[in-house]
């Protein structure tokens, strides 16, 4: 039987790579970092990372997450309720809940399995989800999983999402879900007009803060901090793995029948093993350290305003805002790659982005910036980035 389907799957791989979009995976051998060594031995810039605080090889960090792992263990080999909880597990999920403003969190594996998991148990065939079309694919994939109506409104419009509340009058429920940060386009989310609409309607409100966690806002408590609406979002997702640290676990913070509810009948909490205790340790150490200074989301601010000036005198077409995900507008698939590719011999890592992942005819360079990198390490990818630019006529 494989014989026939082999052929089929050659061919649409074929194709893949053919029309421009195959998606090569390159090779670190090393932590993650400002600086990275690739599998060929050469030292290069990472400027693709979500390491925005550049946590993930603090020494703090990993001093927490060894002294854990001595203590708790490697792994608890079980769900949550069975025998999977730990007292860190509870520490973290109490500390998230305080410093997001929240009455309780639950921990995932990750913020796709939280995503995953938040609206089947809260929302049923009754019931209606009015989600931004450019959400993330998790929150995509989590609606799928629920039998509640959705609609869909357009990104950042304000008008069509109060038309898809008016149509929606009826439901016994509703919740409007949107990233806090649009990962692709660095653009935040109307945290404040969605939260006027959803009062007017009665409607609850979502946000994946996956992108802004830890840096967003005064003190990096997020979007709905950017926007002064803390008490006003009802549910936050979002993750461990990009500024908590960089890597694994997600988590959903909410009021506390919500996650009293999530803790009943979430199916990837309820069927996944329970996040590694070393994790646990490591962004319990995370936290404390943003709750005391907000030095890395201040230096990260700098980073972002210095770079985005810089390319933007250069000419390069960039998407506007502040946010350290910078779009480097490049439109066509292959040009992206190899403009990536040249860079990668200028010593700057960066990765072309083109469809699926964006829209087609919407290809990127997508720099992601690091409260890790130096004014040195920001001037050499601007000079690196000029001179590709110029050779590929981009500039």
């Amino acid at each position: 039987m494989y014989d026939e389907v082999r052929e089929q799957l050659r061919a649409e791989l074929q194709e893949i790579e053919e029309s421009g979009l195959w998606k090569t995976e390159r090779v670190i051998c090393g932590p993650q970092g400002p600086e990275i060594v690739l599998d060929d031995g050469r030292r290069v810039l990472n400027f693709c990372a979500n390491n925005y605080l550049g946590l993930s090889g603090h020494p703090a960090v990993l001093k927490a997450a060894h002294a854990t792992l001595d203590e708790r263990g490697y792994g608890l080999s079980s769900v949550r309720f069975i025998c999977g909880t730990q007292d860190i597990h509870r520490r973290l999920e109490k500390k998230i809940a305080d410093f997001l403003g929240k009455e309780d969190s639950i921990l995932y594996v990750a913020c796709f399995d939280a995503n995953g998991g938040v609206f089947e148990p809260l929302l049923g065939k009754d019931d209606v989800i009015i989600t931004a079309n450019l959400n993330h694919a998790s929150i995509i994939d989590g609606i799928r999983l629920c039998k509640a109506q959705r609609r869909i409104y357009g990104h950042t419009d304000m008008n069509d999402l109060e038309e898809k509340l008016r149509e929606s009058s009826s439901a016994r429920r509703r919740l409007i879900a949107t990233d806090g940060v649009f990962s692709m386009d660095g653009e935040v989310a109307p945290l404040a007009d969605i939260c006027d609409l959803a009062e007017k309607y009665r409607a609850m409100v979502l946000v994946d803060d996956s992108h802004s966690t830890g840096f967003v806002g005064k003190t990096g408590r997020g979007t709905a901090e950017h926007w002064g609406v803390e008490e006003r979002v009802d549910i936050i997702t979002s993750t461990l793995g990009k500024a908590l640290g960089g890597a694994s676990g997600g988590f959903v913070a909410a009021h506390q029948e919500i996650v009293d509810m999530m803790r009943q009948r979430s199916r990837p909490y309820l069927f996944s093993n329970s996040l590694t205790p070393g994790v646990v340790g490591a962004t319990l150490a995370v936290l404390d350290m943003l709750s005391e200074t907000t030095a890395l989301r201040d230096r990260l601010e700098a980073n972002a305003e210095f770079f985005r000036e810089e390319m933007t005198s250069a000419g390069f077409d960039i998407k506007p805002g502040w946010h350290p995900i910078v779009p480097i507008m490049l439109y066509d698939a292959v040009l992206a790659q190899n403009v990536a590719k040249d860079l990668l011999d200028e010593g700057i890592y960066v990765i072309g982005f083109f469809f699926p992942v964006v829209p087609k005819g919407q290809a990127r360079i997508r720099v992601q910036l690091s409260a890790a990198h130096e004014r040195t390490h920001l001037e050499r990818a601007v000079e690196a980035f000029v001179k590709i630019g110029k050779k590929h006529g981009v500039i």
